[in-house]
């Protein structure tokens, strides 16, 4: 049999399961441009995407480059969610009956991922190779090793021009907005007196502790901001309120509070139409960056090679620390990460930003 070393270009290969075991909003956001161009490349494919059933409706704004979602029960090693072992054999009958002519590890540098990408019977099996794990010898030249030293969007490109995608230029976000958010974002500005290119957005909440930056610096960020002429917003999702709260009255300028009351695509105009967003290394962000607002991003534990967003409209803000990025969700010692982000850093990005590109 001949070696496949480069099957996004056969034309053999027409069912392909990508397992992007990720809860995050940033996660897929990062995937789509890569999805897009594989779109644009081989549109007779069948492209499942593998991963948490929560991420439908996100999924479902990839609709140009996925054609649906298989739900992931779960499984050791994966830390997203606890496993659901009564759901495995459902998982891997309906993986069966679609008899994928190839299944990628797209999910990054975990070996359990590579476990589940090889449990779903497809006939060629690839992807990333995490650091330390070496595929089966026959198997290896449909695995990259994991390119540590990449932003997220281009890690996954650079997988996909491996197994055969024309090369092309660099990933630009995107995420669409439908004519229902528009109605909706605009009752919401319009209720809270709110005017495109007047407002800035702060949102500080992250789904861990460690990414998340004080709220009596967000405050600070927002009163200056406020005395500078600026209508603040905060936003989040529901789950998030207490933490805006906190930020609003710590702050001692009004403030909007629009925390939990827009859905994703809401968010999404609302970043759109500000003049600035500040936020944490969160999905806001490249919520952000796929609609073309400008943002400064305040990055603890996370790592800017990978995730800070590039171009003129942009700012990265980074904690000075040895121990930074690390994989924590909650600091083992000081949060000393946090303390070395200073206002007036965030202060002096986000004026630079709103000089050059507000209005």
């Amino acid at each position: 049999m001949a070696l496949v070393t480069a099957p996004l270009a056969d034309p053999a290969v027409r069912r392909v399961a990508l397992v992007r075991l990720r809860v995050g909003l940033g996660d897929l956001l990062c995937s789509a441009p890569a999805l897009r161009r594989l779109r644009e490349f081989r549109p007779d494919l069948r492209v499942t995407l593998i991963t948490w059933p929560e991420m439908a409706p996100v999924v479902a704004r990839l609709a140009d480059g996925v054609d649906e979602l298989l739900p992931f029960p779960g499984a050791e090693g994966i830390p997203e969610r606890t496993p659901d072992p009564a759901g495995w054999p459902a998982f891997a009958a309906a993986a069966a009956q679609r008899r994928f002519d190839l299944a990628l590890q797209v999910y990054g540098d975990r070996p359990a991922a590579n476990a589940v990408t090889g449990a779903l019977g497809a006939r060629l099996v690839g992807g990333f190779a995490p650091t330390g794990w070496e595929p089966p010898p026959a198997a290896a030249p449909l695995h990259l090793r994991y390119p540590v030293q990449l932003h997220e969007a281009d890690r996954h490109l650079r997988l996909l021009e491996h197994l055969g995608l024309p090369p092309g230029p660099p990933p630009v976000m995107y995420f669409p907005v439908t004519a229902e958010d528009e109605a909706a974002h605009a009752a919401t500005t319009a209720a809270a007196g709110l005017r495109p290119g007047r407002y800035v957005v702060l949102h500080p909440g992250a789904s861990s502790p460690t990414r998340r930056w004080p709220v009596e610096r967000y405050a600070a960020v927002g009163d200056a901001l406020a005395a500078d002429g600026w209508d603040v917003v905060l936003t989040g999702v529901a789950g998030e309120r207490a933490n805006s709260s906190a930020v609003r009255d710590a702050m001692h300028a009004p403030v909007t509070d629009l925390t939990g009351e827009t859905g994703l695509g809401g968010l999404a105009a609302l970043l759109r139409d500000s003049a600035l967003l500040v936020g944490n290394d969160t999905g806001s962000a490249h919520l952000a960056a796929a609609v073309g607002a400008a943002s400064v991003t305040v990055f603890l534990p996370g790592d800017p090679v990978r995730w800070a967003h590039r171009g003129p409209r942009h700012r990265a803000v980074v904690a000075d620390v040895p121990c930074a990025p690390c994989p924590h969700l909650v600091c083992p010692i000081d949060f000393r990460c946090a303390a070395s982000v200073r206002v007036g850093d965030v202060l002096t990005a986000a004026r630079q930003l709103l000089a050059e590109h507000a209005g």
